[in-house]
């Protein structure tokens, strides 16, 4: 394992990416990782928001298509930590200049109506008992890595890309596991299914609380939930980008 001494260096390089909207090497080429390393790169690069004053508002999950996994050679989603200075409001504006290279991915969200124990060896916890509403949303993903040249270990580090994000109407929890999703952008757009969230949505919240129990995730209420991509993303352009989910609602954002 690398030192706390790395940890913190490696956390630096990329906050500085983001904040200075300048790609880097992967930190692989310099620092091989295993995962324990970049979650604890990842856990750094958040506490770094978080002493600016960003506030932490909830966890988003990636890998969640069977197809990436395997073509990552992975068995297991991964989850990143969303704060309030990655939030944009339903129809809102999102300012490009912030990004290196953006892409949108259409998701759906859940709510945390309560705090989650997940210190409890109880391993029949029901997840969506602590859950009340789900949305359609938007997920802006920016890698800071050069060229999009990443190890599984690198985007882990890098808080799995988390960019931005959008949520749309909140609406009480139901089943949504097979609707049609449909993500429309300036220059491009994707179709799709929640069923390519880990068969259903719901599947992914269940996933979520067994890795925050191995990765020392908190789940509070009033968190929010992004389950992972409906679809493969879109560039992030100019104008108006939009995602629908049928039966759910429909949630936008406005690129300058």
């Amino acid at each position: 394992m690398i030192t706390e001494e790395t940890v913190d260096e490696l956390a630096a390089r990329l906050d500085d990416a983001q904040r200075s909207v300048a790609d880097t090497p992967s930190l692989a080429d310099t620092h091989p990782m295993t995962i324990d390393d970049a979650y604890a790169v990842q856990k750094a690069l958040l506490a770094r928001r978080i002493g600016r004053g960003e506030r932490r508002t909830g966890v988003k999950l990636g890998f969640t298509s069977k197809a990436k996994m395997e073509q990552m050679g992975v068995s297991e989603i991964i989850v990143g930590e969303l704060t309030d200075g990655m939030c944009v409001a339903d129809g809102g504006t999102a300012d490009l200049s912030r990004f290196i290279h953006p892409k949108v991915e259409p998701e759906v969200a859940f709510r945390i109506a309560r705090d989650v124990d997940v210190d409890s060896p109880d391993t029949d916890t029901d997840i969506t008992a602590c859950v009340d509403a789900v949305a359609p949303a938007l997920e802006i993903i920016d890698s800071r890595y050069r060229d999009f040249r990443f190890t599984y270990e690198d985007v882990v580090a890098d808080n799995t890309s988390a960019a931005g994000y959008v949520i749309g109407p909140w609406q009480p929890l139901r089943d949504v596991s097979d609707l049609p999703v449909r993500l429309r952008g300036e220059n491009g757009e994707a179709a799709g299914s929640t069923a390519a969230i880990l068969d259903g949505p719901l599947n992914a919240l269940r996933a979520l609380l067994d890795m925050a129990r191995r990765r020392g995730f908190a789940l509070r209420a009033g968190d929010v939930v992004l389950a992972g991509a409906a679809t493969a993303a879109i560039p992030l352009t100019p104008g108006v980008t939009t995602c629908e989910v049928a039966g759910l609602g429909q949630v936008g954002v406005r690129c300058v």
